[in-house]
């Protein structure tokens, strides 16, 4: 058994410690070491290991509420989860340096790699909509972030306590939204098709914890069919790819949600697989719902496209080629030029 006493001189002890002690309360239910504030020192007692730890975890604390001003409860979750596996500070001094005020403010979520932030105007203005409203809409061309973003806002209201639970959901168009023919079990089935959101969660949270939250439900991944009949309580719900929900099937899906419930849906209008005959519920949803408050809709565009650089020159080229092809269309079939 070891003792070690830190100062906290010059530190804001209410917002270190979080309301009601919550902050503290978070690192006293995961470690045994014993935790004594007084004044303007930490005194820790426990086993070497451990107090190392925590010495680590409380300067790092220190120094993110001294960079931002403010500590939530998602820090202290990241940096226990950081510290515990990797051994190493949340935020290397050389990153959070180099970061503005305005830069800051953009953060959402601290990862074990990476701060992920707006990044873009885009990104930034759909960051502020989803602080403002229940319902987001974003729109928009592949590598602006929708999802991506999406994801990491709602692990964040979940480490935030903001919420109970993270659904994730998406229309398996390809295989009819029945998935029967398959082989395999239903994970097996949809696997496919919810990919992309396991890849955001495996980025965001450390694989043993995101195991355990699945398992408990905590963090639901289902096709859009699954939420027929369901009332989504104290969640944070998000609707990925919604460009290939018909309009009955958007209907559903936002008629979903419960008190205390929030909900991002993604997608993008020129990337349709629906059949022919169906119509696209994003793409009616934008004149039904345009003018209720607490719903917004954003727009991405190319400048938000965060990928490999040539992503913005494909979309691009896709949009002069289409256009062109509609232009040549319309000169074949114009009046009088039929015959000649």
């Amino acid at each position: 058994m070891v003792e070690k006493k830190i100062r906290i001189e010059g530190v804001d002890t209410l917002s270190l410690l979080g309301l009601n002690d919550a902050n503290l309360q978070i690192v006293e239910n995961r470690f045994d070491s014993n935790i004594v504030i007084r004044g303007d020192t930490i005194t820790i007692r426990g086993m070497q290991a451990e107090v190392d730890q925590l010495e680590k975890i409380f300067r790092e604390l220190i120094f993110i509420l001294n960079k931002n001003g403010s500590l939530t409860t998602n820090d202290v979750e990241t940096v226990i989860d950081l510290v515990t596996v990797n051994g190493e500070p949340a935020l290397p001094r050389t990153v959070t340096s180099s970061l503005s005020r305005d830069d800051l403010d953009t953060v959402i979520l601290y990862t074990k790699n990476q701060i992920i932030r707006a990044k873009t105007p885009g990104q930034r203005e759909y960051l502020r909509q989803v602080k403002k409203n229940d319902i987001v809409f974003a729109v928009g061309p592949a590598g602006t972030g929708k999802t991506y973003l999406a994801v990491a806002i709602a692990v964040a209201s979940l480490k935030n306590n903001e919420i109970m639970k993270i659904v994730l959901t998406r229309p398996a168009v390809e295989a009819g939204e029945s998935l029967g023919f398959l082989p395999g079990d239903l994970k097996e089935k949809i696997d496919p098709y919810l990919r992309p959101l396991y890849d955001a969660l495996d980025d965001m949270i450390p694989g043993e914890k995101l195991r355990a939250y699945i398992e408990k439900r905590v963090i639901e991944i289902a096709p859009l069919a699954y939420m027929r009949g369901r009332t989504l309580n104290n969640a944070f719900v998000i609707l990925d790819e919604a460009q290939n929900a018909s309009a009955m099937q958007m209907k559903m899906f936002l008629t979903r949600l419960g008190p205390n419930s929030r909900a991002i849906i993604t997608g993008d209008v020129t990337q349709i697989d629906l059949p022919v005959k169906s119509a696209s519920g994003l793409v009616q949803i934008q004149e039904v719902l345009r003018a209720v408050e607490g719903i917004s809709f954003v727009y991405f565009d190319r400048n938000d496209v965060v990928r490999h650089r040539l992503v913005k020159d494909i979309i691009d080229a896709y949009d002069k080629y289409q256009n062109g092809g509609m232009r040549e269309a319309t000169e074949t079939v114009a009046p009088g030029k039929e015959h000649g």
